[in-house]
């Protein structure tokens, strides 16, 4: 079993998506590397916090590269500080790694991206400094409540998705 976090806009629908995906085992929302010691919600939407609200994956029979080219069918990792309606400094996009030999494979799979979009990434890169959970009212948050705003396609976790080499 391995660890990724993700950050991509407002965690619940990135936690809602990937919790259909097959090979992930567990997730939680929280808050990746804030400069203050277990945050609230309202401190991480004040900026002051500098965390990102962010998912951590724990996965297995799946690998990094699907993950990763996963979320960036979800967000777009071309928009600075937003997803969707989600507008600020802890809705910005992330990927954050526990091992350096995680990076170069991130960035990777990044560089795909750009090429075959023609576009530039602003999604940072980094390695995970800190995580807290959320709140308990924000762990599958959709899945208690169905009819929240949500800026990514959940359902499109359902479908077959190649990998692209």
């Amino acid at each position: 079993m391995a660890k990724i976090y993700l950050a991509g806009g407002c965690f619940w629908g990135v936690q809602a998506y990937f919790d259909r995906v097959e090979g992930i085992i567990q997730s939680q929302v929280g808050y990746a590397n804030s400069h203050i010691i277990n945050p609230s919600y309202e401190v991480v939407c004040s900026g002051l916090s500098g965390a990102a609200e962010a998912v951590e994956l724990v996965y297995s029979h799946i690998t990094l590269e699907e993950i990763i080219e996963r979320f960036l069918s979800i967000i777009d990792p071309c928009a600075l500080n937003y997803q969707g309606n989600d507008i600020g400094t802890q809705y910005r996009s992330g990927i954050y790694f526990l091992h350096d030999k995680e990076r170069e494979i991130i960035e990777k799979v990044l560089c795909k991206w750009e090429q075959a979009h023609g576009l530039k990434v602003v999604t940072e890169v980094l390695p995970l400094i800190n995580f807290y959970p959320a709140e308990t009212y924000h762990q599958q948050y959709l899945a208690k409540n169905p009819r929240g705003y949500c800026h990514i396609d959940i359902e499109s976790a359902l479908h077959n998705f190649k990998t692209r080499h």
